[in-house]
């Protein structure tokens, strides 16, 4: 157990959908309305604990003003030397934005960049272009952040790895620290699910893709740390592993989640309602020994079963066996300490999670 603690953000506003995104968010063309801001910085004033990190995700959290971003700082008070991450679109940012994010207190910034291919941007409903990403990193650069993150979404429709190798060149070009790569899941609710693009990989295609994902961010000094996460050496995301590693977080907004004192809660997805001080957070259960086990065989460090054992779990002869057989195929590797799955194992984490848990 840590006594790390993190606060989440969530600012749910965006100046359009995308086709695959399955997340709640609500219409911000005009930015982020300061009654929003005001219902963050109410609960925020509930909050006695000094955050180690801080990050502002969506949505679209760079449709605030530096102006709001700075207040909410404020508010959450984080501690010296805190890890304060803000998520941005690329064609949302300006240089004046991003150097008033910075003197506000954000120390990293993260872009959803997912693609070099413009044609493939416009299929997922992106309202950036490549060159527009391209901008973006320069601008970060020059207003100073030092921790500058980009995504890349994998085993999109038409995917090739002449793809991803133009989307790695432009983000290592553009000085990232850190870089998320995962595939593209097609999830009801979505545009994508109701009308399927054409040309979307199958399943054992989509493992290729990651698999040269996995070793050809490697090959360019960004090392993987959890399934989908890769940085140059020192640039993990703190904020994140507190999640995977169990610690404590709180979150504030609509959609958004906490799990504190080992219970998980969750406030309900509606803008309106949390804004008039209507809407409460509610109980979603407690913190298990699965639940640990779920979030430590995400990173490559994998599970220490003596940690695991704190939490009351603890492997049977059978789940050992099958773990035996992970390792021989290739999936895991197991010396009686700790468990970690491999970038093959990785692919079928779901499979392996459904024998252990």
């Amino acid at each position: 157990m840590s006594d790390l603690y993190g606060i989440y953000l969530h600012i749910p506003y965006c100046r359009a959908k995308c086709r695959y995104c399955d997340f709640y968010s609500a219409p911000g063309a005009r930015g982020v309305p300061q009654p929003y801001t005001d219902a963050l910085l109410r609960e925020l004033a509930k909050n006695d604990r000094r955050p180690d990190t801080l990050y502002f995700g969506g949505g679209t959290p760079a449709l605030l003003t530096p102006q709001q971003v700075e207040s909410l700082i404020t508010a959450a008070n984080p501690l010296p030397e805190a890890e304060i991450t803000l998520e941005a679109n690329p064609d949302v940012v300006t240089p004046e934005r991003l150097t008033g994010f910075r003197a506000a207190g954000v120390t990293r910034i993260s872009f959803g960049v997912q693609s070099a291919s413009n044609a493939q941007l416009r299929r997922l409903g992106r309202t950036h272009t490549a060159e527009g990403a391209s901008q973006a990193l320069t601008w970060a650069r020059k207003a100073g952040f030092a921790e500058i993150c980009g995504d890349i979404m994998l085993a999109l429709p038409e995917y090739s790895n002449a793809e991803f190798d133009a989307t790695l060149a432009l983000l290592q070009q553009g000085g990232c620290t850190h870089i998320s790569a995962y595939l593209l899941k097609v999830e009801p609710g979505t545009a994508f699910y109701r009308n399927p693009p054409v040309g979307l990989p199958d399943g054992d295609a989509a493992a290729d893709f990651y698999l040269y994902a996995v070793d050809q961010l490697e090959k360019a000094g960004y090392k993987q740390y959890e399934i989908s996460n890769f940085c140059r050496p020192g640039h993990e995301g703190r904020h994140n592993l507190l999640y995977w590693d169990c610690c404590d977080y709180q979150g504030y907004g609509p959609a958004a989640h906490s799990c504190v004192g080992g219970v998980r809660k969750y406030w309900p997805n509606d803008v309106q309602a949390f804004i008039d001080g209507t809407a409460a957070e509610e109980v979603e259960g407690n913190c298990t020994a699965e639940d640990f086990l779920l979030m430590q065989l995400r990173l490559r460090k994998g599970l220490d079963l003596a940690e695991y054992a704190r939490w009351g779990g603890r492997f049977t002869t059978a789940q050992k066996q099958f773990i035996c057989q992970c390792v021989a195929h290739g999936y895991a590797e197991f010396d009686e300490k700790t468990l970690h799955l491999t970038p093959a194992g990785m692919v079928v984490q779901n499979s392996i999670l459904t024998e252990l848990m």
